[in-house]
């Protein structure tokens, strides 16, 4: 399978600085899109989404870093990194301070900015993987995205109502903990249900028949007297 080649928008006004940046880049392997001003490089940054932005502060239209601010107010994960002259210092600080990822000073050796490029895009995919798995909750080899409402056990997809994904949760955030049934209608039925608790042992079934299928080991467990609890 081939791999998609990580998108990089190049924004500088500089025509031989801007060839050297594409040249170097798709050398690289990367997909270089350019633009050589601010309104141009807002145009370009709403049409898709980037894996990287390499923004000049001093380009015409619109300054580097209004674009950067621009960005921002919508994007906060595209990773930026600054192109600044030497002895900017308010510029910098100012990127920094507006979201920036990183910023070298013109000018610069190409070995330098590539591997900046390399830093920034590890730890955006860090962060990025990080934030997806925090998304996913489980248990043995059941696993629920509360985002997405997706429930997977082992290999199966698994359905459910709104009310058994909402229980189903509620026991997986306290797996290992035994719960009695006055909790669990509180937290998922709300303190204001007068119905009876024996509404927990109704949806208790529903979940088990779809959750602790034949040919997996059974997760949910009747503590006899008190409650339930979700464990190995």
């Amino acid at each position: 399978m081939v791999m998609a080649k990580e998108s990089i928008l190049v924004v500088e006004d500089e025509e031989k600085i801007l060839r050297l940046l594409e040249l170097e880049l798709e050398y690289e392997g990367y997909q270089v899109t350019k633009a050589e001003n601010g309104i141009d490089a807002l145009e370009l940054f709403r049409s898709r989404e980037w894996d990287l932005i390499l923004l000049d502060i001093m380009i015409p239209g619109i300054s580097g870093i209004e674009v950067l601010r621009r960005i921002r107010v919508n994007d906060i994960q595209t990773p930026v990194i600054l192109l600044t002259a030497k002895g900017s210092v308010e510029d910098k600080v100012s990127g920094l301070d507006l979201g920036a990822n990183d910023y070298i000073t013109k000018p610069f050796q190409i070995e330098e900015l590539l591997a900046r490029i390399r830093a920034t895009l590890r730890m955006n995919s860090f962060k990025a993987k990080n934030a997806e798995e925090e998304e996913w909750i489980g248990l043995a080899d059941l696993k629920v995205n509360e985002k997405t409402r997706e429930i997977v056990r082992g290999d199966e997809k698994i359905e459910l109502t709104p009310r058994e994904f909402d229980l189903l949760v509620y026991l997986l955030k306290n797996k290992r903990q035994v719960l009695n049934r006055d909790q669990i209608v509180e937290a998922v039925w709300g303190y204001d249900y007068y119905g009876d608790t024996n509404v927990v042992d109704v949806y208790i079934r529903y979940i088990r028949k779809k959750v602790d299928l034949p040919n997996h080991k059974p997760l949910i467990h009747t503590v006899r007297g008190v409650g339930y609890v979700m464990k190995e």
